[in-house]
Parts: structure tokens; sequence; C-alpha cells
């Protein structure tokens, strides 16, 4: 019988999950965005964009992002699979959210480069402003970034 670890099985988890809001991206309305922010542990600034669907359940959506973290003597890709529920009732625009991830994690060292690709999942809570802006506090689980504290924007 195989024994597979908790990486392989989050990996595994991570690809099925953003197959499945892709194919499903085919027949919804969605709208594109850019995103920046920091992060720590590791140390980084970082850039990236977004799609974010219409709502498939109540104020559930799914907005999968992609994410490029520079800093700290690395670079990270991380590819997000996460979906946004909007809290209903409330002017502020608040929402929480989760999802997994995969990072792509390149290292400098002096003496050669140490890349690995590694499963995290991320949880969130953020807010949306007019004009469709928004702030968000991800913090990361496994191997994704402990804490990225960014902005957004969603274009029309």
């Amino acid at each position: 019988m195989h024994q597979y670890s908790l990486k392989w099985i989050l990996q595994v988890l991570c690809l099925i999950v953003l197959m499945t809001g892709v194919t499903g991206l085919a027949n919804a309305q969605v709208a594109m965005g850019v995103r920046a922010g920091v992060s720590v542990d590791p140390e980084q600034g970082y850039l990236g964009g977004h799609i974010e669907t219409a709502s498939f359940v109540s104020d559930l959506r799914f907005r999968p992002n992609v994410e490029v973290g520079f800093g700290d003597n690395r670079t990270i890709v991380g590819l997000n699979g996460e979906f946004i529920y909007r809290l209903q009732n409330n002017s502020s625009g608040v929402y929480v959210g989760a999802g997994p991830a995969i990072n792509f994690i390149n290292i400098d060292h002096p003496l050669g480069d140490d890349n690995s690709t590694d499963a995290g999942f991320n949880f969130m809570v953020g807010a949306e402003f007019s004009r469709n802006w928004f702030a968000e506090v991800k913090m990361g689980a496994f191997e994704s970034p402990r804490l990225k504290i960014g902005i957004g924007y969603t274009f029309p």
C-alpha cells in the first residue's frame, strides 16, 4: 500500500480545485483585476492578477489569482484557487475567503539556486470599497507566505 504525504495530497487537491474552477469559468461572467502588497515570512513585495466570477451560490464567488513575490533572496509564484464569500447585510463590503495554493519557490544561494514546488492554503478577510477597490489580509498555511496585506482593483 502506498503512503502519500500530506504535501502530495494537498497538491492534488489544489489541482482539482483549480481545474474545477477554470472549467466553470467558461460559463460564468468574469471580471479581471490587479493586486499588490507586502508579505511577512518571507518579507517580500508582490504583484499579481486575478479573475472573479459572478456569484454562483448565494454570495460565494471564485477568485483565482497569481501573485509573484520578490525579495528576501527568493522569488515565489503563487497560483491561488481562492473562494470569497461576501457577508450579507453589511454596508462595508466585508468578505471572508479561503483556498488552496501551489507555490513555485526559487531561493537564491551564493552557490546556486534552490527550487521547489509546494502546496499551501490561504485564509483571508477583506473589504471592498467603491469603484471596485478592495483591501485584504491573507494568512497562509503550509508553504504559503504566513501573512500578506494587499490592495487590488477589479475592472468593471
